[in-house]
């Protein structure tokens, strides 16, 4: 027991590490007179104390404290979350400095504010209870890069409601970017409560962009006299009365610029940052004939939205068929910048023996933070290729669907020759139990009847044995089923076990595609192919079970060829 609970007090430490502590800005910059809010964000707990915060009183006021606190429970995992957000005042111009601070056991990383001189348009606004500002990030700008649109409202005023339309501009794309900013600010001497919202703004062409002014609807509560007893909601009253205010921005103007001159005939693609990525690749450099190697391509950039992404694809592979996975886009937002994430999974069939490489591929793209042409790439790959093992199975895409067949022939077929797995499917027990004892009744009744067969005629002779025409026949049948349905899988199997039973060499179907001499055979093959690996339909298919009635049309020894008369899907060439 002594053990046992040294030991529990050896954990303590470790449990209490176990909360990460991250420290933000709401805003990094900011005027003189304005608040900040700093957020501390404790995952993993959901209880912890303020902590000590008098090393911010030499550049800040602080003018209190809130929590915030969350418990998410996905797929029976648990997460706490803890924000304590303390409101500041800078003191001073400058880039002032929030230390490290110690939090839950952890010391957050310190941040830099700056702080500029008081607001210089405050004094167009100086008399007015309500207003509304404007302010882009830049004047001037490309075609497709994003800049930070940002509304600001001030009021120093009660509302008792208010709408703040959003903006609409013609030539360019806006989204709003992560949840309204509320603090205050000084303005001439008067302090006003702030609501922020920030919105990414991309032009869509060149030119003058005008961007129209958006207005601001509210009711202003203007208090009652206790005193007066001209009734609690008359003006005067005790509740006083509700006045409409209205505010209306500026508009803005930016300069849009088309891509330089010299860029050439590469796609246009301006972000403050981009990364290209390739995973996937085996750490030896290895891989096997009719083995998928699966590979992840990845783009991410900054400043630019997932749907503005490249396609990816895969240059042309000698000695490869390659199958593309349908991609996947995403984007997201820190308050400030769109980040913008392209994906796409291919399945890699190696065709021969020998050395494959996949060629460089590169992305041309322009930096608009220092206006300069980049170009990022991914440096050409070579991988040894083995040769399959005799009398291997043939493979199939890890990220390609395989479900069980529809008959009950087609499984049998495939099975004798591909080896093909089915997977069982759950049975209550009533059909069980019902099932053991239908068949007790029958094996009893078929031993009854052999046993008085034998004692009035003899034995009979043994059964004959399954010559391979029959085998071949019953899986020629079952293809045959198979092509009146629309599971590819269960087609591309059964094709493969029958032509496998004329010529077992064939590991897959690339393969039996080389050895036709039929066009249209080929053809069919290759339309399966795209269906069964890449998921990709036409609208006019190919009749399987017309192509091959007659059987297979094998092409001569002599007239074999070497190349696949496959041709990669999807040549890439990003540039």
């Amino acid at each position: 027991m002594r053990w046992l609970l040294l030991f529990c007090l050896l954990l303590l430490p470790c449990a209490a590490m176990a909360a990460s502590v991250q420290a933000t800005l709401d805003r990094n910059d900011v005027h003189l007179g304005e608040t900040v809010t700093l957020n501390l964000r404790i995952d993993g707990t959901m209880n912890a104390n303020t902590p000590d915060l008098s090393a911010l009183d030499r550049d800040f006021e602080v003018l209190g404290t809130s929590t915030n606190s969350s418990l998410n429970i996905v797929n029976g995992q648990q997460t706490a979350e803890l924000i304590i957000g303390v409101a500041l005042r800078p003191k001073h111009t400058g880039d002032l400095q929030i230390p490290s601070l110690s939090v839950a056991g952890n010391q957050t990383q310190p941040l830099t504010l700056h702080v500029g001189a008081p607001d210089a348009s405050a004094s167009a606004n100086a008399s007015k209870h309500v207003f509304v500002e404007v302010t882009p990030s830049s004047n001037h700008a490309y075609v497709g890069q994003q800049l930070l649109y940002t509304v600001r409202l001030f009021f120093d005023l009660n509302l008792n409601s208010g709408s703040l339309a959003d903006p609409h501009v013609d030539g360019a794309e806006l989204r709003k970017l992560g949840n309204d900013a509320d603090y205050q600010a000084m303005r001439n001497g008067r302090r006003y409560q702030v609501i922020e919202r920030r919105y990414a703004l991309t032009p869509q062409r060149a030119g003058s962009l005008t961007i129209p002014s958006i207005e601001f609807q509210g009711e202003a509560v203007e208090p009652g006299n206790p005193n007066d007893p001209g009734g609690f909601f008359n003006p005067g009253g005790l509740f006083g009365n509700t006045t409409p205010v209205t505010a209306n921005s500026p508009e803005a103007k930016i300069d849009v610029q088309a891509p330089p001159a010299n860029w050439g005939k590469t796609a246009w693609l301006p972000a403050r940052s981009l990364t290209l990525s390739l995973e996937g690749l085996p750490s030896d450099d290895k891989i096997t004939v009719g083995q998928p190697l699966n590979l992840r391509m990845r783009v991410e950039a900054q400043g630019v939205p997932g749907d503005a992404l490249p396609e990816l694809s895969l240059p042309p592979i000698d000695g490869a068929t390659v199958y593309p996975d349908q991609p996947s886009t995403t984007t997201r937002d820190d308050g400030e910048w769109l980040t913008g994430r392209r994906e796409r999974n291919f399945a890699i069939f190696p065709q021969h023996a020998g050395t494959l490489t996949i060629p460089e591929i590169t992305l041309t793209w322009f930096d608009v933070q220092s206006g300069q042409k980049r170009v990022a790439t991914l440096p050409a790959h070579t991988l040894t290729v083995a040769a399959a093992a005799p009398g291997a199975a043939p493979a199939v895409a890890a990220s390609a669907p395989q479900p069980a067949p529809s008959t009950a022939s087609s499984v049998a077929a495939a099975s004798m020759v591909a080896n093909a797995t089915s997977t069982a499917v759950a049975t209550p027990w009533r059909w069980i139990a019902l099932g053991s004892l239908v068949l007790w009744l029958i094996s009893m009744l078929a031993f009854a009847w052999w046993y008085r067969s034998k004692r009035s005629r003899g034995t009979h002779p043994p059964a004959r044995r399954a010559e391979p025409a029959d085998t071949t026949r019953a899986l020629r049948q079952a293809f045959l089923e198979a092509a009146r349905g629309n599971d590819s899988p269960v087609q591309a199997r059964c094709l493969l076990a029958w032509a496998r039973s004329e010529r077992p060499e064939l590991r897959n179907l690339g393969e039996v595609a080389e050895a036709l001499a039929s066009s249209e055979q080929r053809a069919a093959i290759e339309q399966l192919q795209r269906e069964h690996y890449a998921g990709v339909r036409t609208a006019q298919r190919i009749d399987l079970a017309a192509v091959f009635a007659k059987g297979f049309a094998w092409r001569q020894a002599k007239a074999a060829e070497t190349d696949s008369p496959l041709p990669p899907l999807y040549p890439f060439k990003l540039d």
